[in-house]
């Protein structure tokens, strides 16, 4: 039995940092729709060389149409707000909207995504302008966004994206 428990504090000390470091450099995020009911889900993971790479499924969208997709400043997803409680786009450089603009884009900012003929959006990302815990560009806390229209990539201050539909806190 002591042989056993020595065995299982050993493996603990040696596998407990690699469990927190992964930890560290995984997140995910639950989508509410409009109507306050889960709508998907987002596995982000760190890049070791920076930015992060979200997978991401969402149902309940208007079917064979390009949305916004974005970081949003605060991690808040009130459906009762229309989903506003998640702020403006992530911005911690304070530059322009959008790919296209002469001072863009924000960190938050990421290509327009095609939602498929059964409603569901099914995408991998990476945005290499954001982190999970860096303190200037972490979004661990943030929200992700669907919109209901296409980012125009260059419209002040949100590129005309439109009503939110679905958000997810990044935890």
């Amino acid at each position: 039995m002591k042989n056993i428990l020595v065995a299982t504090a050993i493996a603990f000390a040696f596998t407990a940092p690699f469990a927190m470091a992964q930890d560290k450099q995984t997140a995910t995020a639950t989508f509410v729709g409009k109507d306050g009911k889960e709508a998907g889900r987002a596995s982000l993971t760190a890049a070791a060389s920076g930015g992060v790479l979200i997978e991401v499924e969402v149902t309940g969208l208007p079917a064979n149409r390009w949305v916004a997709f974005h970081v949003h400043e605060t991690g808040k997803c009130d459906a009762a707000s229309h989903h506003e409680s998640a702020g403006k786009h992530f911005n911690p450089g304070e530059t322009e909207h959008g790919f296209l603009a002469a001072k863009g884009p924000h960190a938050g900012d990421m290509p327009n995504q095609y939602v498929g003929e059964d409603g569901t959006l099914r995408a991998q990302v990476f945005d290499s302008m954001v982190s999970l815990d860096d303190k200037k560009n972490g979004i661990r806390g943030r929200a992700l966004m669907v919109h209901a229209n296409s980012d125009d990539y260059r419209s002040q201050p949100s590129g005309d994206a439109g009503d939110r539909l679905a958000c997810g806190v990044i935890e």
